[in-house]
């Protein structure tokens, strides 16, 4: 049986786009070459991203100024999901408060 790889994004706290963006770069092993933005997300997703599950803590807890990002990043992730299953992969996202 297959173990399953599960990615943790930890954004307790977290004040900035950069830093937001380092930590998607540091939770998925991106390749230093990823562009911080939501294109280079969406590529290295597609190309990087062998996991099974994902799993997101403290997205209540991020700046206020930050929440559209968020919103944005998890809209992506979403959209990933759909192409996995219309690929026959399934991939779990799991947000936790």
């Amino acid at each position: 049986m297959e173990e399953k790889k599960i990615i943790t994004l930890d954004l307790t706290k977290c004040k900035y786009l950069g830093e937001l963006h380092q930590r998607i770069k540091h939770a998925f092993d991106f390749p230093d070459f990823y562009g911080q933005n939501w294109d280079a997300f969406w590529d290295l997703l597609r190309t990087e991203c062998d996991a099974n599950k994902i799993n997101i803590y403290g997205e209540d807890t991020v700046a206020t100024e930050l929440k559209p990002f968020v919103e944005t990043m998890n809209g992506i992730l979403k959209e990933f999901q759909e192409l996995c299953a219309e690929d026959g992969e399934q991939l779990e996202i799991e947000i936790f408060e």
